[in-house]
């Protein structure tokens, strides 16, 4: 085969796939990954970190999906201690907002990350982001958790 005929052939076979993968939409590939790969998430029940992360993910993914409803509540119930629900409750009649988010919309995304630990808890600085009309905004919570249930036993906002 000449030289002219495998450059030929090579662009016959390369030029689709080329144009599909210039044609694909940008939302195709999803954040946070890096040259192709995939991201990777990982956790640990035993973890007070990962389990505010999962609940920060799980909730604000139920609030987007359904509202508040009762997949939320159920939530709220198995990763939040009996005592801060019920102080939650009591914030949340008083600002008329989500205690959880300290706010009165759903952000549209979140990072968690270990701050602190001792005296029997342990505290993750958790940065949730609010994102519309070529803008965003930041709310910082500090989130405390009973190191020996792993509950959520307390939240501060604008850490």
């Amino acid at each position: 085969m000449s030289v002219i005929r495998l450059r030929r052939h090579t662009l016959a076979v390369a030029l689709p796939a080329l144009l599909l993968a210039a044609a694909a939409p940008a939302h195709a590939q999803p954040s946070g990954a890096v040259s192709g790969r995939m991201p990777e998430h990982s956790g640990s029940s035993a973890s007070a970190v990962d389990r505010v992360a999962d609940f920060y993910g799980a909730y604000i993914d139920v609030l987007n999906g359904r509202g508040r409803s009762h997949l939320a509540d159920e939530l709220r119930e198995f990763y939040l201690t009996d005592d801060f629900r019920a102080r939650l409750g009591s914030w949340e009649k008083e600002h008329g907002g989500d205690g959880v988010l300290r706010a009165q919309s759903v952000p549209t995304s979140w990072t968690v990350a270990y701050n602190d630990s001792g005296m029997g808890h342990v505290w993750t600085r958790v940065t949730l982001t609010w994102t519309g009309q070529g803008r965003s905004a930041h709310t910082v919570l500090a989130v405390q958790s009973d190191q020996s249930s792993l509950r959520i036993s307390d939240i501060h906002g604008d850490t």
